[in-house]
């Protein structure tokens, strides 16, 4: 069985407002609001990094240019940014 604990905790007013305004037109309470929040950064947290797919677009042309690779994104980066100063 759970042992609920009391805590006080400062929550800046124009944020609150936003809380009590989402409460009601959720039909919840603001506990409830907080609650599912804090659930969803913990269960964030403990997720591993997904690696996400990279979507590739190409305009014009056929793709990366002889010699580079997807995984070097240094080089991509260093000849995307070649003559432009810094």
């Amino acid at each position: 069985m759970a042992v609920n604990m009391k805590t006080t905790i400062d929550i800046p007013n124009p944020l609150l407002k936003q809380v009590r305004k989402m409460a009601a037109s959720r039909d919840t309470t603001i506990k409830a609001i907080i609650e599912s929040a804090l659930r969803d950064a913990l269960a964030k947290e403990r997720r591993p990094f997904e690696k996400k797919r990279l979507q590739i677009h190409v305009f014009k042309g056929n793709g990366l240019q002889p010699g580079l690779s997807w995984d070097d994104w240094s080089n991509i980066r260093n000849l995307t940014y070649e003559g432009r100063g810094g």
